[in-house]
């Protein structure tokens, strides 16, 4: 579970770097080899995350990395054909669910790591 935690975070953390890079290939001259090289590197996170859920034997961990590399790949094409009005909210719907994804990981995690309370104990 801390490995599926730490790629997702990774993935999040990926995300809005992307989101700096975006800007750096507006105002630099070649600024768009970084937002490439991370928009590639996001996608093997993404490609790790997906093997991650696998091995955590989980459904719900495999179908949102599942959903989250469909989601990815679409968005690589969506920029490699220049359709920002496409691009652009499908990257901020992408940040968000991947943080909340995160959050609800962490949450769960934290719940299951207390002691068990014993009935009648309260």
């Amino acid at each position: 579970m801390r490995l599926l935690a730490t790629t997702v975070a990774l993935q999040t953390a990926l995300i809005f770097v992307q989101s700096i890079t975006a800007g750096l290939r507006m105002t630099l001259p070649d600024g768009h080899v970084f937002h490439s090289a991370g928009s590639y590197t996001l996608w093997v996170v993404t490609v790790a995350h997906v093997v991650v859920a696998l091995l955590t034997r989980r459904a719900q961990a495999v179908w949102y990395a599942l959903g989250f590399l469909a989601l990815m790949t679409a968005q690589v094409f969506l920029g490699l054909l220049h359709l920002a009005a496409l691009h652009v909210p499908l990257a901020a719907a992408l940040l968000v669910a991947s943080l909340l994804y995160l959050l609800k990981i962490r949450s769960s995690r934290h719940r299951s790591s207390r002691p068990a309370v014993a009935a009648g104990s309260r």
